[in-house]
């Protein structure tokens, strides 16, 4: 796999011109209406760009995610939204992994060549939050079937997606056993479920489709299992891993999207006979976002790389995601103070793209929690929580 500069810096150029044709203009409009994207991932999809770790052997690129994540970035970068793409990428390591044969060659090639959707991974609930091993959703075994039931919550594009991965209790906790034992993780076709799903969007601060999931008595078969039953939350973890590396990437996109934005506007203001960057107290607060970006931006590559060669990488993706989060946020604070007025006009896309990159610092996993991590399996501090 070419990981060379030269390649990278080619498959950027490609990213950027494709992400010409839909301007800031597009994203604005979008979220007018609150519509989904659906012409620009459709576009990606037709260039390959969401198959992209897809092995060829199905009809992908069989990219790794260092690549994916130069693709994601790029889309924040000019100033879109990738949140419509990502999760059909980190869900292809879940899948790849731990797949059955037969599963990965039904769904992997209809995948690639966009016959099918897979959006959306359905993991959270209102009363478990970020503490999965108290899921309470339940798939219980009647005969030869897992009958699911449950509510899940902040799942996202489920709306726009033919397939769905759904952590589920199959075996009641035991004393003394770990607790996360007992979870299995299930591929769901949401086209033949009928009524016994439904869902509910939640109007949330800027342009995200994201639902409340009711699972009434769903019958799934054997075949919708993932790898093995009761070992789902060793799965999961694998898909958070290349999640945050993703995401990561992202908000390193929308951190260079600040950057340059506000380093033009500071270039080009001119105020009391003087561009304003000439100002340190404006141009300081811009370079320091930079080098904060750029720092963020070589941890996403190390736990990329690390993940790419399949080895451990939970607490480099766990550092990418918290760096690059608080990077984009302190560089959008830097654009939307330099810009004044004109950062808060919705024309010049800065506060749509402000709202956007918040959600990094909360999801899909509060900061508070990857610094509880950290302590805890980096430095072999005592459990905080």
């Amino acid at each position: 796999m070419d990981h060379s500069d030269d390649h990278l810096e080619t498959l950027r150029r490609e990213i950027t011109a494709f992400c010409g044709q839909f301007p800031q203009e597009y994203w604005l409009g979008l979220e007018s209406e609150q519509a989904y994207p659906t012409a620009f991932v459709e576009a990606m999809t037709a260039q390959g760009w969401l198959a992209a770790l897809i092995p060829p052997e199905y009809g992908g690129a069989g990219l790794g995610l260092v690549e994916a994540g130069v693709i994601l970035e790029e889309v924040n970068r000019s100033g879109g939204n990738a949140s419509a793409c990502h999760a059909q990428m980190y869900t292809m390591g879940v899948l790849l992994r731990h797949g059955s044969p037969a599963l990965k060659e039904s769904v992997l090639p209809a995948l690639a060549k966009g016959e099918l959707r897979l959006q959306a991974f359905a993991i959270t609930e209102p009363d478990a939050g970020s503490d999965t091993t108290r899921i309470s959703t339940r798939a219980v075994r009647l005969g030869d079937r897992y009958v699911l039931s449950g509510r899940k919550v902040f799942i996202s594009r489920v709306e726009f997606s033919d397939l769905m991965l759904v952590l589920a209790r199959s075996d009641p906790p035991g004393a003394g056993r770990d607790r996360t034992a007992g979870l299995t993780l299930f591929l769901v076709d949401l086209k033949t479920a009928g009524p016994r799903i439904h869902w509910e969007r939640i109007p949330v601060m800027f342009n995200l489709h994201t639902y409340e999931v009711t699972f009434d008595g769903l019958e799934l078969s054997d075949d919708c299992v993932v790898g093995r039953p009761g070992e789902g939350f060793r799965y999961v973890i694998d898909g958070w891993n290349a999640e945050r590396i993703l995401l990561a990437s992202e908000a390193v996109g929308d951190g260079r999207y600040f950057v340059e934005k506000a380093s033009a506007y500071a270039s080009s203001r001119t105020v009391f006979g003087r561009p304003i960057g000439a100002n340190q107290g404006v141009q300081f607060p811009i370079a320091e976002s930079h080098a904060d970006v750029e720092a963020a931006s070589l941890m996403r590559f190390h736990a990329a790389g690390l993940f790419d060669q399949g080895r451990r990488c939970g607490s480099e993706a766990n550092m990418a995601k918290l760096l690059a989060s608080k990077a984009s946020w302190k560089a959008g604070n830097a654009a939307l103070t330099a810009m004044g007025g004109y950062g808060f006009a919705r024309e010049y896309h800065v506060e749509r793209k402000f709202r956007e990159t918040k959600l990094f610092e909360i999801a899909p996993v509060s900061n508070n929690l990857i610094l509880a991590y950290l302590g805890q399996h980096a430095l072999g501090m005592p459990k905080s929580y």
